[in-house]
């Protein structure tokens, strides 16, 4: 079965760009500013995917009203220009023209902010390649990603869309897609340690951006 009318739905950070450069410089500026040590590289990895507020939870142990702090902290630093650190990832800026071609139709489902994610996409020539854009809200109502996948998918964003597959790089990509009954591509390329992908239940995982049209190929 090929690609026609397939909706793919693809993470941001981690796997259409390399957003770990802004993303350490902002969690380093958010660390400062809350007056805690200087992050590992292992923190500064886990911060890379996951929503923004449990980033800080989970990876630093803040709550409540320290929490909303950092995230202010980060997100003046992110906002004044450390977003745009995030080059694509080798192979990436090929892959959307290459589906398309084959009548696929392609969104981003992300746990960033939308207005982040479209800006970024711009930055790096990738906007236009997408129909949509589905991210976060920058209050945190939305964030996880269950809901950012339910309102690409399930919310009737791409109703022509058919055979939905999000291509994600972090288990948080996987356990969202599949709370909606989608098949999840692991993007090998990304952040997560080796296993975290195929543990959490993705269909595949593939090494390289090359290697998604194939995979796509032989999902149902």
């Amino acid at each position: 079965m090929g690609l026609s009318q397939r909706l793919v739905l693809f993470d941001l950070d981690g796997t259409l760009v390399d957003s770990a450069p802004g993303i350490g410089a902002s969690t380093r500026v958010a660390v400062a500013e809350m007056g805690l040590p200087e992050p590992t590289p292992a923190q500064l990895r886990a911060m890379v995917g996951p929503p923004l507020q449990d980033g800080f939870a989970t990876t630093f142990g803040l709550c409540g009203d320290d929490v909303d702090r950092a995230v202010l902290a980060y997100r003046a630093c992110y906002a004044a220009g450390a977003m745009l650190d995030a080059p694509p990832h080798p192979g990436i800026p090929e892959l959307p023209a290459q589906l398309r071609a084959e009548a696929a139709t392609l969104a981003v489902a992300t746990s960033k902010p939308a207005e982040f994610a479209v800006q970024i996409l711009a930055h790096v020539g990738l906007f236009g390649q997408f129909a949509g854009v589905h991210g976060a809200t920058l209050d945190g109502a939305v964030r996880h990603k269950e809901l950012v996948v339910a309102a690409a998918a399930a919310l009737a964003a791409h109703p022509d869309g058919e055979r939905p597959v999000l291509v994600g790089d972090r288990a948080q990509d996987v356990f969202g897609a599949l709370v909606h009954g989608l098949q999840c591509i692991g993007a090998g390329w990304g952040p997560a340690p080796g296993g975290e992908l195929a543990a959490a239940g993705a269909a595949v995982v593939v090494a390289t951006p090359a290697e998604v049209p194939a995979a796509l190929a032989v999902l149902r």
